[in-house]
Formats: structure tokens, C-alpha cells, sequence
């Protein structure tokens, strides 16, 4: 089924102050496993976007004053509505990104676990009480919320993404207004209206759909937004932080990232084989925290490249909504040709292709899985996040020197690595600069974990305990005369 518009859930408008709004202009949303139009979504003008703004302002008032008990619940049943309607979700998330179904199911659940999560979290914002210096005082800390959150959120994951947003903001008392990206706009406007049906106030969600440019630059320049939250590429990053320094706002960035994945001469190899493809191939490579560049021992190197080669010729590729597709197309025409430009290049430099290199025959923005061997850690593909379905093998002889080459990027965001020995998974655990560290798995991210980076992959974390910090305020009570 790839037409989404007969689904209940597909929506082509802003959602403002809990109403769907007519705009002057629209675009063309792609469905890119077939290069075709799916529908036209609504622009919000900028002044549409003051207006959103203005709303979540007047609705934030009320809704930090409401109870985290009832926030609580409201999530919940936010929760459960997306649950319920996992397939329509899924469909649409498949028809305008590109995903394989099942992956899309997968994106479902998971972006739902976050709002499940911080609807238990809600109720579990605590402050403290710190010894006084005065026997005649007493120093009391809360966490209030933010305020109005500005979110911006990225078209590789279209519902997660936005969910792991919006739900701790929620959760701790703030009104929102996203802007989701253009290419992947219905998730987000069928969230919005699931978190209608939930009982989410009016003006507390609000989704404008539009030019980013445009749209980000209100959502920064707003001395109303007191606080942004952006997923996306370090560069776009850079420029909102800019932006956002006129009005001192609170931002959390999920930026880019170049995460190595090391394979130990110790490791059991083809349990390293099989994690590496679930963390290269997913989402066809469009992830921030795939695995950009594969160190491998050069003792087990053949074997791991054999074995490794023969996984990747397994991948059956396709539409996302034929079955048993495991990789879809890139996003669209323009990131198949980037992919294809980093792999040519590679080549140039000295990198020996050992499996694809080129456009797929399915045509479109199909790209297939590609083997790159012989590189060295000078070449641009060691420095570059690839964002596409290429695996680039590196060989090594020295720990630490595996180390240095795994650290020697400008982005800190997500490292894997294989072994059995536990004194050196200590030890590379803590010598690798990055915010979060995989040992045995390709797969790091969950409701219950601080997801984030450092060095230039960005501030902050998404998830977990501390995923409420960011969207919360410390104030200080003194309290005398006692």
C-alpha cells in the first residue's frame, strides 16, 4: 500500500493552537523508492510561525500549572494512540522517507518508548534541599520548565526523532512548536493529531511545516523560544547556535557524527559481522550513529572482509513497503549522488572497490551496499560522515594506535568496537572521545540511555534520567527567617 492519503491519520497542514491551518503556499512531498509526488504540504509563512510561538507562549501558562500527575497521564494516552496505529504510522513514514516497513514499525515503537518513558518521568523532577551555612536559613533548588521549546528535527527518522523531542519537554511542563523537515513533514502532523486525541491542550503542540531556512531563523531570533533542540548536521547546527546567541537561548544539539567501529583480534568475528551490518546498513546508512569507518585487526582482516562481503551481498534491496526489503532507497536523487561522490573519490585516492560503487538498477535514489578496502586514515573518507550504505575497511596492528586513528575526527558522537578481553574493553571504553560507547553491539540507543555527543557532534542528551535537564531551569530558594 503506498498510498498514504485515505489513511485517517495523514494530515497536509500546519497544526497551530489545535487547528489545522490553510497557508498561501505548499510543496511537493517525494516518495523517494519511486520518485513520485505522494501529496502537497502546506508552508507556514513566518508570520504563521509568530503566531505558533505566540500560542505556546499563552498555553505554557496553564500547562506548567497543570499537574505532572495529569501531564502524566496525557502522555500516556499519547503513548498508547501511537501504539494503536503503529501500521498507519509506519505506512507513512515508509511512503515519504523510503524505509523498509519493518524498520518503520521498529521506528514506531521506539519513538513511542520515549513517551512512555518521560510520562513516568514527569513525576520524578525532584529538587533538593542543601545544608545552610545559617541556622536561621534554608536553601531550597527546583527545576521549573524552560519555557516555549523551538524544535527543529531531521528526516531520517521522522517520528522518533521528533518524539524523543517533544515528550521530556512535555513531560516537564513546556509548550513546543516543531518544525519538522520538508521532506518527511505527515509523521509529524499525524503525531499532532494523535497527541490531539490524547488531550494535549490546545497551543501546547504545535507543528509548522515549511521553509527551514526561514522558519529555524523564527524559531532562533524569538526571544519568546527560550530554549532550541536540533538534530541534524554540525554545519546547520553551527548556524542555529549563532543564531540563537542574540537572545542567550538554552540549546541542545544532536549534530553529526564519524563513529568508528573496531574489530579486536580477539573478537568473535562473525558475531562482529553481523552487529556491524545492523549498525553500517540501517536506514540504509542515513543514521547519525552508523558505523562510518570499520578498523579491523590485520591478523583476522580476510576473514572479516570475506565474511563481511558475504552479509552485505545478502541485502535484499527494494520499495519499503515490498516485503522482506531490507534496504531501502537514500532520501532522494541529490544524497545518492553525494554517496556515489565519496566512493569515487576513495577510489581516486587509492581505495580498492570490492563490492557495488554505483547507482542500483532499481533507478531513483537506489544506491547499492558498498565494500571499500585499502584506506588510509589521510584519505576524505576517513574524515567525512558518509550517510549512505558504504563501508569503508581500515586495518590496524597497534591498540593504541587504533585509538588515536578512532579519535582523530572533529565529531564525538557514537564509537562500537569487538572484544573479549576485559581489561582492554576497560581500557579503549575510556580512551575513546565520544559520548557514548558500544562494546559487542551495533546497537546503543534506547529510551533508557543519555543519547548524545561531544567535540562537534553537540551539547546536551536525549533520553533517559537526564533527558529532562534540558528543558528545565535550576532556581534557587532562599529561605530565611526561620
Amino acid at each position: 500500500m503506498s498510498d498514504i492519503k485515505n489513511l485517517s491519520l495523514f494530515r497536509d497542514l500546519p497544526y497551530i493552537n489545535g487547528k489545522w491551518v490553510d497557508c498561501a503556499k505548499t510543496v511537493d512531498v517525494i516518495n523517494p523508492a519511486s520518485d513520485s509526488v505522494i501529496g502537497s504540504v502546506g508552508c507556514a509563512s513566518v508570520q504563521q510561525a509568530k503566531e505558533a510561538i505566540l500560542c505556546a507562549e499563552q498555553a505554557f501558562y496553564s500547562w506548567r500549572e497543570t499537574t505532572a500527575k495529569n501531564r502524566s497521564l496525557i502522555l500516556r494516552r499519547w503513548y498508547d494512540l501511537i501504539m494503536k496505529n503503529q501500521k498507519q504510522l509506519a505506512k507513512i513514514l515508509t511512503v515519504e522517507m523510503g524505509k523498509p516497513f519493518d524498520d518503520a514499525m521498529g521506528e514506531i515503537a521506539y519513538g513511542a518508548s520515549f513517551i512512555e518513558w518521560f510520562s513516568e518521568e514527569a513525576k520524578r523532577v525532584y529538587g533538593d534541599v542543601i545544608p545552610s551555612y545559617a541556622t536561621n536559613q534554608r536553601s531550597l533548588v527546583i527545576k521549573q520548565p524552560v519555557g516555549v521549546v523551538g524544535a527543529i528535527t531531521p528526516w531520517n527518522f521522522p517520528n522518533a526523532m521528533i518524539a524523543r523531542k517533544i515528550a521530556p519537554a512535555l513531560a516537564v511542563g513546556c509548550s513546543v512548536v516543531l518544525k519538522p523537515a520538508i521532506s518527511t513533514p505527515y509523521s509529524a502532523l499525524a503525531l499532532a493529531q494523535l497527541g490531539e486525541q490524547a488531550g494535549i491542550p490546545a497551543g501546547v503542540f504545535n507543528v509548522i511545516t515549511g521553509d527551514a531556512n526561514k522558519l529555524g531563523a523564527e524559531l532562533c531570533s524569538n526571544p519568546i523560544v527560550r530554549k532550541l533542540t536540533f538534530t541534524g548536521s554540525t554545519s546547520v547546527g553551527k548556524t542555529l547556535i549563532k543564531q540563537c546567541a542574540d537572545t542567550v537561548k538554552k540549546v541542545s544539539m544532536e549534530l553529526g557524527g564519524n563513529a568508528p567501529s573496531i574489530v579486536f583480534e580477539d573478537a568473535d568475528v562473525d558475531h562482529a559481522v553481523q552487529e556491524i551490518m545492523i549498525s553500517k546498513f540501517r536506514n540504509s546508512g542515513q543514521t547519525c550513529v552508523c558505523t562510518n569507518r570499520i578498523y579491523v585487526h590485520e591478523s583476522i582482516l580476510d576473514e572479516f572482509v570475506s565474511k563481511f562481503s558475504d552479509a552485505v551481498k545478502g541485502l535484499k534491496i527494494g520499495n519499503g513497503m515490498e516485503k522482506g526489503t531490507q534496504q531501502g532507497p537514500l532520501i532522494n536523487k541529490k544524497a545518492m549522488k553525494d554517496v556515489h561522490k565519496i566512493v569515487k573519490d576513495a577510489v581516486k585516492q587509492g581505495a580498492s572497490l570490492v563490492l557495488g560503487g554505483k547507482s542500483h538498477s532499481l533507478g531513483h535514489s537506489f544506491y547499492e551496499p558498498t565494500i571499500l578496502c585499502d584506506l588510509k586514515q589521510d584519505m576524505d573518507i576517513a574524515k567525512q560522515e558518509i550517510f549512505g550504505p558504504v563501508a569503508p575497511i581500515f586495518s590496524f596492528s597497534d591498540e593504541q594506535d587504533v585509538i588515536n586513528k578512532a579519535n582523530d575526527t572533529e565529531y564525538g558522537l557514537a564509537s562500537y568496537f569487538y572484544s573479549r578481553d576485559i581489561g582492554k574493553i576497560w581500557r579503549v571504553s575510556e580512551k575513546l572521545d565520544y559520548g557514548m560507547v558500544s562494546v559487542n553491539s551495533g546497537i546503543l540507543s534506547s529510551e533508557t540511555i543519555p543519547f548524545g555527543g561531544v567535540k562537534q557532534s553537540g551539547t546536551g542528551r536525549e533520553g533517559s534520567k537526564y533527558g529532562t535537564d534540558d528543558y528545565t531551569v535550576i532556581k534557587h530558594i532562599n529561605m530565611s527567617g526561620i
